[in-house]
C-alpha cells in the first residue's frame, strides 16, 4: 500500500468514526430535545445541548482544529453534516449550521491573524453568532450580486457605511455582521464590492421589521437591517477593497453544498418515518410496503437520496481540487438536491396520509424548511440561467478549438426506386 492510499484509508477511518460519533449524539441526545413542528429551539437548551456536542468531539466539524473545531476538509463534510442534518436543529447543536459556517469557512481562508482571534474564534466555539449583509430590497442585490446599492465611503481615514439589507438570516442575537458595499475608489484602491467586519452593537447599525417565513431551523430569523453612517477603520475589511464579489464565491460555493448536506440528512430522517409508517399499518388487507404504488414512492425516494449523495460528493472532491469548477458544480448539486429533497419529503408525506400533514409527525414542517431552500443563496432559476450560460460557452470554445460542430441536419438524398 502506498503513502498517499494509507493517509486516505486513515482519514477515511477517522471520518467514519466521528460520523458515529455525530448519528449516536443526534440520537441519544439532539432527537428527544426537538421542539415540537413549528417552534422554535430555546436557546438555553441550545447552550446546554452545544457544551454536550463539545464534550462529546462532535462540536464544529468543518473547523480547524486550532480554532476549536474537529479539522474536517470539505471532501468529507459530507456524511458528517447529513448525520447532523438527520435532526433540524442538529447543524445548530453542532454549530455547522447556516449562515455561521459559511462565515467561519470565509474567515478562516480569508482573515488576518488579528481578525481570526476576534470574530472567528468566539464563532467556532459558540460564544457568539454571525449575520450575513448581502441581499438588499428591489432594485438592490439579490439574485444579481452587481445590483448592489449598499455603499462604503472614505472620509477622514474612516469608511463610512450606508445600506438597507433584508433576508439577513441569523441577525437576531448576532455578535457581527460581515456587510457587503459597494466601495469607493481611492488612491490605493480601486472601487468596487468590499465585505466589512462589523459589530451587531456598533453605533449607526439596526435590526429592522422581522420577515416571517415558513422555515424555523435557521436561529435569528431573516430580518432588515439598516446600517446608516456607520464608521469603521480599515481593520475592518475583510480580505481586500474589491474583492467582495470573489470572496462571495469563496463562501457561497461551499455554503450551497453544506445546504444539500443537512437537507439530505433530513430526506433520510423523512423515509426512515414512512418506512417505519409502511411496514406497521395494513391496507386492503396488506402491508403498506407491499403495495406497488408505495413501493414506487419509496423506491424514487431512494434514486434521489442516493444521486443527491453522488453529485454533493463528486462537488465536494472538486472543491478540493479546482475551486471554480467544485464552485460551478455546486450551482448544478444545489438545483438538483434542493428539489430532490423536497420530493423526497413530499412523498413521504403521502405515504403517511392525513398524519403526514399534521404536527403529529414532522413531515409537514420538514417540508415547510426546505422549500425555501430552493430560493436561498441563489434560486433555482437564477442558478439554471448560469448553468446553461456555462454549458454554451464551454461548447462555443470547443468547436473554436477545432471539435467537429454537429448542430447542422444532413440533406439526404433520395434514393432511386426507393419509398417516401
Amino acid at each position: 500500500m502506498t503513502p498517499e492510499a494509507t493517509i486516505t484509508r486513515q482519514n477515511q477511518q477517522t471520518v467514519e468514526q466521528l460520523r458515529l460519533k455525530v448519528r449516536a449524539f443526534i440520537h441519544e441526545h439532539v432527537i428527544p430535545a426537538e421542539p415540537r413542528p413549528g417552534e422554535e429551539l430555546d436557546r438555553a437548551t441550545l447552550r446546554r445541548l452545544q457544551e454536550a456536542a463539545k464534550a462529546a468531539g462532535v462540536f464544529a466539524p468543518h473547523v480547524g482544529v486550532e480554532f476549536g473545531g474537529q479539522g474536517l476538509s470539505i471532501e468529507h463534510w459530507s456524511p458528517v453534516f447529513q448525520e447532523a442534518g438527520y435532526s433540524p436543529i442538529g447543524p445548530s447543536v453542532l454549530n455547522c449550521m447556516a449562515p455561521d459556517e459559511g462565515n467561519m469557512h470565509m474567515l478562516e481562508l480569508i482573515a488576518t491573524t488579528e481578525q481570526k482571534e476576534r470574530f472567528l474564534v468566539p464563532l467556532a466555539q459558540g460564544r457568539t453568532r454571525s449575520c450575513f449583509g448581502m441581499t438588499e430590497p428591489h432594485p438592490g442585490a439579490g439574485s444579481d450580486p452587481a445590483a448592489l446599492m449598499a455603499t462604503a465611503r472614505r472620509e477622514s481615514g474612516q469608511w463610512i457605511l450606508n445600506g438597507h439589507k433584508r433576508f439577513s438570516s441569523g441577525a437576531h442575537g448576532a455578535g457581527f455582521c460581515i456587510f457587503m458595499a459597494e466601495a469607493e475608489a481611492t488612491d490605493s484602491t480601486a472601487s468596487g464590492a468590499t465585505m466589512f467586519l462589523v459589530d451587531m452593537d456598533h453605533p449607526g447599525v439596526r435590526i429592522g421589521e422581522s420577515i416571517h417565513t415558513i422555515d424555523r431551523a435557521i436561529v435569528g430569523g431573516h430580518p432588515h437591517l439598516y446600517f446608516e453612517d456607520v464608521r469603521v477603520t480599515d481593520d475592518a475589511v475583510l480580505g481586500e477593497v474589491g474583492r467582495g464579489n470573489e470572496y462571495a464565491q469563496v463562501r457561497l460555493g461551499p455554503a450551497r453544498l453544506t445546504h444539500c448536506m443537512r437537507w439530505l440528512g433530513l430526506a433520510r430522517r423523512s423515509l426512515d418515518i414512512a418506512l417505519d409508517r409502511a411496514e406497521r399499518r395494513e391496507l386492503f388487507g396488506a402491508e403498506l410496503y407491499t403495495l406497488g404504488l408505495a413501493q414506487e414512492l419509496i423506491a424514487q425516494c431512494e434514486i434521489d437520496i442516493e444521486t443527491s449523495d453522488a453529485i454533493i460528493t463528486k462537488t465536494a472532491l472538486l472543491l478540493e481540487e479546482d475551486f471554480k469548477k467544485g464552485s460551478n458544480m455546486s450551482s448544478i448539486a444545489k438545483v438538483y438536491c434542493s428539489e430532490a429533497v423536497n420530493r423526497v419529503i413530499d412523498r413521504c408525506i403521502q405515504i403517511c396520509g392525513g398524519d403526514g400533514v399534521s404536527d403529529g409527525l414532522p413531515l409537514a414542517q420538514y417540508l415547510n424548511e426546505v422549500r425555501p431552500f430552493r430560493i436561498y443563496d441563489g434560486s433555482t432559476e437564477t442558478h439554471k440561467f448560469a448553468i446553461s450560460r456555462r454549458a454554451s460557452s464551454r461548447r462555443r470554445k470547443d468547436v473554436q478549438a477545432g471539435a467537429r460542430y454537429q448542430g447542422d441536419a444532413v440533406i439526404r438524398q433520395a434514393q432511386a426506386g426507393g419509398g417516401h
